[in-house]
């Protein structure tokens, strides 16, 4: 298995920085609730989008897809939707456990179970520990694991200084509960990357068909997206009946006391543009997971520490860490340096590997 690791790290950071941008036009939203923006981005993170892109750059996507076996097709379906409880239970983490201990625990668990879940399963950790490339990759991987808390803690004392030491997280603390959804929403999240490893078969039918290589993931996400949209939609759907927010699609505020309807056109354009921003994360995905040879296993961790790495530079850019002390500032910098170590140091083992394959 060839492929250029370096490319592949490249690719990953543009995911990354897709995913942690996703949000920034989904906050100009105005009047609507959080379950109409985030279904009506959501059609285009997981519909509209994958549907497109996919039929633009792989050949006989229907073919492909009507030839895969129908027990691949459930496997991936079913682990987007185990994903999708995932991301909805994410936020209680953070409500009950607060930011630091909360992201640290739910992310921590995210990027295990999704990188070292498929060698595990498939039986290759071993024989991937016994090789230097291998012994490399794993080293990255802890790395990315110290960066994680690192940074969540930084992100704990920035608001402890900034007085947000109040917030829900703290004052609705629950040790035994908030682990338990912690582990729950960790778990599920890292069921993305078993979806795309279950997939292999409709990557091998796809590359049959003569699509580029690096295009070759692209339907699977057709499938594994159609798993996540079902949990989200159920959820939004509930939501929206017990707020009474379905009017809101067509102009109704969502705080009629403003007496000012919707701007319908603006918010669709930014639920879209977000939307679609959220998809190119696992756009970029794919192609840096082609390019990673033997070792695409560690695509879930780049992919991991590039979200965190330029969620918080968004941080930074938004001014979110304005009069936080110069030794939370150091903190959080000493944690991107260690997610930047992480995806060098994943990307040389890969390189070794990739190398030894020549």
């Amino acid at each position: 298995m060839g492929g250029n690791p370096a490319l592949g790290v490249l690719f990953h950071w543009l995911g990354g920085f897709a995913s942690a941008s996703f949000y920034v036009p989904y906050k100009r939203i105005k009047l609507w609730s959080w379950e109409v923006f985030w279904l009506t981005g959501g059609v285009f993170s997981w519909a509209i989008a994958p549907w497109l892109f996919a039929s633009l750059r792989t050949e006989n996507l229907l073919g492909v897809l009507g030839a895969t076996p129908a027990a691949t097709l459930f496997w991936c379906w079913f682990w987007g939707l185990m994903w999708g409880f995932g991301g909805l239970t994410f936020g209680l983490t953070m409500r009950y456990l607060g930011l630091s201990l909360g992201m640290a625990v739910a992310l921590g668990l995210t990027t295990v179970i999704g990188t070292m879940g498929p060698p595990i399963f498939h039986g290759t950790l071993g024989e991937i520990a016994t090789r230097t490339s291998g012994q490399l990759t794993l080293l990255g991987i802890a790395i990315t694991l110290a960066g994680i808390v690192v940074v969540a803690r930084a992100g704990s004392a920035k608001d402890k200084e900034l007085g947000a030491q109040a917030s829900e997280g703290v004052a609705e603390f629950n040790l035994r509960k908030g682990l338990l959804i912690a582990v729950f929403s960790g778990v599920m999240s890292g069921c993305f990357a078993w979806g795309l490893d279950a997939g292999q078969p409709i990557r091998d039918l796809t590359l049959a068909a003569g699509t580029d290589p690096l295009s070759q993931g692209l339907p699977v996400l057709c499938v594994v997206l159609a798993g996540g949209l079902t949990t989200n939609a159920i959820w939004c759907a509930l939501l929206i009946r017990r707020n009474r927010s379905f009017g809101q699609f067509f102009g109704a505020s969502a705080d009629p006391a403003e007496g000012r309807r919707a701007p319908l056109l603006v918010n669709y354009l930014l639920a879209a543009l977000g939307g679609t921003l959220w998809y190119f994360q696992f756009f970029f995905y794919t192609m840096g997971e082609s390019q990673m040879g033997r070792y695409g296993f560690s695509s879930w961790t780049l992919h991991m520490a590039s979200i965190i790495l330029f969620s918080t530079l968004w941080g930074f850019a938004l001014r979110e860490w304005k009069g936080a002390s110069s030794r939370t500032r150091t903190m959080v910098w000493t944690g991107i340096g260690l997610l930047v170590g992480a995806t060098v140091v994943i990307g040389i083992g890969n390189m070794i590997e990739a190398h030894v394959a020549l």
